[in-house]
């Protein structure tokens, strides 16, 4: 008998017949003589709406009041589930967040999982239930309900995945696996057999939508063996684990892309020791994640500095940006949303050299300009326009042969 925990987002549980679907699958792998754990998504759009709801009733709602409100969700699609589990005739349970309990921080819309109290879970695994948890939400140590971030329900189940020891946590959506870019912008794309921890990571915080970075993260650092798999066909799906020998044959394994991000612009700050802290304290306060900074070169005792951020949050970052660059004497404050990011991610380039050239001369050839680039040992980003973004993708998968249909991340 193994233990497996198994995630379905809000595409799966879309519908009634979508969650009878679920239902099905789920009391298929208790047949099979498993115990199971299952976290679940707010039905498909249901978010989207409670923060329209939220976004008109103020432009800054208050962060407490706004994690209540979005973690409300999740408790249809788990109370309808179970209902349904039940009356196939099979002991179901749900649990919200606060009920397991699972402990975050207070970092409200971006919290972190601290701790998972499993002592009920197991009791009711014992007794032959199927439990049935809300993904995305959790409680803090003063009891203020609390939200992990959009995809957040990753991060739910491979916690639990982790808090129990299962063997195995599967993360159903509506794609098949992981692919070397989106299908939707390259259909040739190749759906890989495995890829390693790392190379997740960064796809992840790159724009690959499958998997939210945190849940990758706790993989990580507890060893959960990730398997992703659509919830509407029994293909196998993508396994997401150790990095092994094989893996570093393939110099690139994938190409992603990012529209969600922001660029900000800093002009003439003076070029002074503390500088840099007094602009990116008061964001790091705030919450607010820079991702990619660059400084140009101190020209008469004045620089420039610019960097990007989530796109959710750049109304807030410009604002308190424009602030703090008054108070250290910088000329000026400039915001540009129409960013994309593309990258270039693998195992392989810590082996092997003339990969960006190549990346940056693909580009070139198509008139594509590079406004900020990073890099680290597996990857490689470059902020461009965004209106370029698909072509991007398209020339650079083609230019490192991922279409091949035998393609793995192996």
């Amino acid at each position: 008998m193994a233990l497996v925990v198994q995630k379905y987002g809000g595409t799966s549980v879309g519908t009634i017949e979508r969650i009878r679907n679920v239902a099905r699958r789920v009391a298929k792998t208790y047949d099979d003589g498993n115990d199971v754990v299952v976290v679940v998504s707010a039905m498909a759009g249901e978010t989207n709406k409670l923060v329209a709801l939220a976004n008109e009733v103020c432009e800054f709602p208050s962060e407490r009041e706004y994690d209540v409100m979005v973690a409300t969700g999740e408790q249809v699609s788990i109370s309808l589930l179970s209902m349904c589990l039940q009356s196939m005739g099979y002991k179901a349970k749900s649990y919200l967040g606060f009920q397991i309990p699972i402990i975050t921080d207070s970092a409200y819309s971006k919290a972190r999982i601290q701790k998972i109290d499993d002592k009920k879970v197991r009791e009711d695994l014992k007794n032959g239930s199927i439990i049935i948890v809300a993904g995305f939400q959790g409680i803090d140590k003063e009891g203020n309900i609390t939200t992990l971030g959009r995809g957040g329900s990753d991060t739910s189940a491979v916690a639990m995945a982790a808090a129990l020891k299962a063997d195995v946590c599967e993360i159903y959506t509506d794609v098949d696996g992981i692919y070397t870019t989106d299908p939707r912008l390259v259909p040739e794309a190749s759906k890989m057999e495995k890829i390693s921890y790392d190379e997740m990571l960064e796809m992840a915080s790159l724009g690959s939508k499958v998997l939210q970075i945190r849940s990758v993260e706790f993989a990580k650092k507890y060893n959960v063996v990730i398997h992703v798999r659509s919830s509407f066909n029994d293909n196998p799906g993508t396994l997401v684990t150790k990095e092994d020998a094989d893996m570093e044959t393939v110099l690139v394994s994938g190409v992603t892309y990012n529209k969600d991000e922001a660029k900000i612009s800093v002009f003439r700050i003076p070029d002074k020791p503390g500088i840099a802290s007094r602009i990116f304290s008061p964001l790091s306060h705030a919450n607010i994640t820079v991702d990619m900074i660059i400084q140009n070169v101190s020209s008469d005792g004045y620089t420039d500095l610019t960097f990007t951020v989530p796109k959710t949050d750049y109304k807030k970052a410009i604002k308190i940006v424009e602030e703090t660059a008054k108070e250290v004497g910088a000329s000026g404050v400039k915001g540009d949303e129409n960013i994309a990011k593309v990258s270039i991610v693998g195992v392989g380039m810590r082996s092997h050299s003339g990969i960006a050239s190549k990346m940056f001369q693909t580009l070139s050839q198509e008139g594509i300009n590079i406004q900020m680039i990073s890099t680290s040992e597996i990857k490689v980003s470059c902020v461009i326009e965004s209106k370029y973004t698909e072509l991007a993708v398209r020339v650079l998968h083609e230019a490192f042969d991922l279409a091949k249909k035998d393609v793995k991340a192996e």
